[in-house]
């Protein structure tokens, strides 16, 4: 799993049809421990209505094709989660 924050979407009018109804966002991958913005982007299905600037936790590969939502569809990274907080060795790094 990889924690990232959501920088942008993407918009494709002409997709594959196991793609309809999906959301795509831009998302941008933290670093940790210092929980910091990293030069690595993916884009990934947003299976839980994840707005722009929110810290996420997405899943990539097979798993991501293991949620409910993209169960058997053309999906290689999933937002799964929006993060409310987050603490490494028991220092808060990121509070919504």
């Amino acid at each position: 799993m990889t924690l990232g924050k959501v920088v942008g979407t993407v918009v494709a009018t002409q997709k594959d049809s196991g793609l309809a109804g999906f959301k795509l966002q831009i998302v941008q991958t933290l670093d940790l421990p210092a929980f910091e913005l990293k030069e690595s982007f993916l884009v990934a299905v947003d299976a839980v209505g994840a707005g722009d600037g929110e810290v996420v936790l997405c899943c990539s590969g097979s798993s991501a094709r293991m949620t409910s939502a993209t169960e058997n569809r053309p999906v290689d990274a999933v937002i799964v989660a929006i993060i409310d907080t987050a603490e490494v060795e028991g220092e808060s790094v990121y509070q919504k």
